[in-house]
C-alpha cells in the first residue's frame, strides 16, 4: 500500500500574518515594560520553567488519551512556552525565536545525513548507533568532558536515572543482564528492610532511592520508558479504586465507611472485571 502523501501547509491569504509571528508579537506586548501584563513582565527563566515542564506533561496525557483536540491546544500552551523562553532572551540580547528555530533545524539536518546526505546506513540499529556518534561529537565539540556532564540534572528522576545508566553503558559501565539486574533489585530491597528494622529514616530513604534506581536499570535493560510504565500503573490504580467507590456507592457508602478487606475483594473484583 502506498503511503498517502503529507498534506501541504495552508497558504496564507494576502495580507495575513503567520499565526507564529501574531504569537511571537502577543509575547512582546504582554512582555513590554510599558502597557504590558504585569505577571508577564516580573516572569524570569527560572520562574516560567517548572511552568514549561507542567505543559510537556500535559501533552503526554493527551496523547496518552488518544484526545487530538486537547493535544492540539496542549500543544499550543507548549509553544507558548518557547516563545515565553526566547523572548526574554531576546529582550537579554541573547538569542531570539528565529535563532532556536536556525538551531534546531541545522541539528535535525546534521543529525540525519541519510536524508539531508548522501549517507546510508545499513539498517535502524546502524543509524541508531549514527545517531548516538554525532550526538557524541556534539558534546566533544561543546567540551563535555564527563561522560555524564550533559545529563539535565532537572529531568524527572526516573528519567534521569535511566539516561545516567545508559550513558555509562556506552563505555562498557553495566550488567551484563537483566537477571543482574534482579540480583541488584533483591539485594536492595534487603538492605532497605534492614535499615526499617533499625528505625534508620535517613537510611530507609537511601536505600529507596537504590531500589528506584535499579528499577529505572531494569527498565532500561527491558527497553520500557519507567515514566510512561508508572503512568499507565497510576492510571490503572485510579480505575480500579473509582471500581470499588462505586460498588460501595451502590450501598449508599464510601471507602472510609469500609474495611481494607472488603476492598481488597472489591480490587480483586476490578480485576477480574478488566480481564473480561
Amino acid at each position: 500500500m502506498t503511503a498517502s502523501p503529507t498534506p501541504a501547509p495552508r497558504p496564507l491569504q494576502p495580507g495575513e500574518e503567520h499565526p507564529l509571528f501574531t504569537l511571537v508579537e502577543i509575547m512582546a506586548r504582554l512582555r513590554d515594560p510599558q502597557g504590558g501584563c504585569p505577571w508577564d513582565i516580573e516572569q524570569t527563566f527560572a520562574t516560567i520553567a517548572p511552568y514549561t515542564i507542567e505543559e510537556a506533561y500535559e501533552v503526554a496525557d493527551a496523547i496518552e488519551r488518544g484526545d487530538l483536540s486537547d493535544l492540539k491546544e496542549e500543544l499550543g500552551d507548549l509553544l507558548l512556552q518557547v516563545v515565553f523562553h526566547s523572548r526574554m532572551a531576546e529582550e537579554q540580547g541573547a538569542f531570539s525565536l528565529e535563532d532556536v528555530a536556525q538551531s534546531i533545524s541545522d541539528k535535525m539536518i546534521r543529525r540525519h545525513p541519510h536524508v539531508f546526505g548522501d549517507h546510508a546506513y545499513d539498517d535502524l540499529a546502524d543509524q541508531k548507533a549514527g545517531w548516538e556518534e554525532l550526538k557524541a561529537q556534539e558534546r566533544k565539540a561543546k567540551k563535555k568532558g564527563g561522560v555524564l556532564d550533559d545529563v539535565p540534572a532537572g529531568l524527572p528522576a526516573l528519567t534521569r536515572a535511566v539516561k545516567l545508566t545508559k550513558r555509562a553503558a556506552r563505555v562498557g559501565f553495566d550488567w551484563p543482564s537483566t537477571d543482574k539486574v534482579l540480583e541488584k533489585l533483591a539485594e536492595e530491597v534487603a538492605e532497605l528492610q534492614v535499615e526499617i528494622d533499625a528505625g534508620d529514616q535517613a537510611k530507609a530513604r537511601e536505600e529507596l532511592g537504590d531500589i528506584l534506581f535499579v528499577c529505572a536499570n531494569l527498565a532500561r535493560k527491558l527497553d520500557v520508558e519507567p515514566e510512561d510504565a508508572l503512568r499507565a500503573t497510576n492510571a490503572k490504580f485510579a480505575r480500579r479504586f473509582a471500581f470499588i467507590e462505586a460498588e460501595l456507592a451502590k450501598d449508599g457508602r464510601t471507602p472510609d465507611q469500609s474495611d481494607l478487606a472488603e476492598m481488597d475483594a472489591l480490587w480483586d473484583a476490578a480485576k477480574a472485571a478488566e480481564r473480561k
